[in-house]
C-alpha cells in the first residue's frame, strides 16, 4: 500500500518523501562539530576560568554589525576589543567590548557557578557553547534550530588545604588556560564550515541581532552538573601543586 500525506496547501508527500527529509535532518545533525574542554580549578576560579574560555571562543564567532544598503549589498561594522585581568588566575584574556554580550554570558556562568557550588565542594560539571542556524523545514516539519559548532567545557572543582596551595594553583590554572586559548584559536582557524552569509532578510537565521554593538553566531548556553569527581584532570591538578611544594 502507498502511503501519503496531505499538506495544508493540498500538496500530497509520500510517506518515504517524509522520511527523506528526516534522514536529512539526522545528516545535518552529524555533521555538527564538536570540540571538548577540560580544567580543574579551586570553587572561587570556576567563573574567571569560564568566562576567560567562552569569551574566547565567541571573539572569534562574532563579527560587526551587518549595515544593509539593498539586498545583497552590505557593510560590517568594526569590532571593538577589551583586556580582561582575573583576579583569581594569573591570567588575562580578550574579549568582544560589548556590555550587553558580556552580561548574557556573566549570566549563564553565574548559573553554572551556583549550580556547580551547590552539589558539593567536590562536584563536576560541564558548560557547553552551542552554535546553531535556523533552518525553515517543509510541511509537516517546523522550523528547526540545527547546531554546526559546540564547545563543551568539563570543570572539576578540587579543594585545597591552604593558601600555599592556592597560589600554586593560581599560577598553575593560569599557565592552562594559556594552553586552552592557543588549542581553541587553533581550531577556529582550521577551514572548516561556517554558515555561508546571510541575505538581509535571512540575517536572523544566522546571526544573533539584537545587541546593538556586536552581532554574533546564534548561539546558546547550556550546563549539566554531576555528582561524581572527575579523575583525570583534578589528579593532574593535585600532582602539580604537590610537586610545585616539593621543589
Amino acid at each position: 500500500m502507498f502511503n501519503v500525506i496531505r499538506n495544508k496547501s493540498g500538496r500530497f508527500y509520500s510517506r518515504q518523501t517524509v522520511y527523506s527529509f528526516s534522514a536529512a535532518r539526522k545528516q545535518v545533525a552529524m555533521n555538527c562539530r564538536s570540540e571538548v574542554l577540560e580544567v580543574s580549578v579551586e570553587g572561587r576560579q570556576v567563573d574567571e576560568a569560564m568566562l576567560a574560555l567562552l569569551h574566547t571562543i565567541l571573539l572569534h564567532r562574532s563579527t560587526g554589525k551587518f549595515h544593509y544598503k539593498k539586498e545583497g549589498t552590505y557593510s560590517i561594522g568594526t569590532v571593538g576589543t577589551q583586556d580582561i585581568d582575573c583576579d583569581f588566575i594569573d591570567f588575562t584574556f580578550v574579549r568582544v567590548s560589548s556590555e550587553e554580550l558580556d552580561r548574557a554570558i556573566r549570566k549563564a556562568v553565574g548559573e553554572f557557578k551556583e549550580a556547580l557550588s551547590n552539589s558539593g565542594s567536590d562536584g563536576m560539571g560541564q558548560i557547553s557553547l552551542e552554535f546553531y542556524q535556523k533552518k525553515k523545514s517543509r510541511w509537516p516539519f517546523s522550523d528547526e534550530c540545527i547546531p554546526w559548532e559546540v564547545w563543551s567545557i568539563k570543570v572539576n572543582v578540587v579543594n585545597l588545604a591552604n593558601e600555599q596551595e592556592r597560589q600554586i594553583c593560581r599560577e598553575k590554572v593560569g599557565e592552562k588556560l594559556g594552553e586552552k586559548v592557543i588549542n581553541i584559536v587553533e581550531v577556529i582557524n582550521r577551514h572548516e564550515y561556517l554558515p555561508k552569509m546571510p541575505t538581509q532578510s535571512e540575517v536572523d537565521n544566522v546571526f544573533d541581532t539584537s545587541l546593538k554593538d556586536v552581532q554574533p553566531y546564534l548561539y546558546k548556553i547550556t550546563y549539566q552538573i554531576t555528582d561524581s569527581l572527575g579523575t583525570s584532570v583534578s589528579t593532574t591538578m593535585r600532582r602539580l601543586i604537590k610537586d610545585t611544594l616539593a621543589l
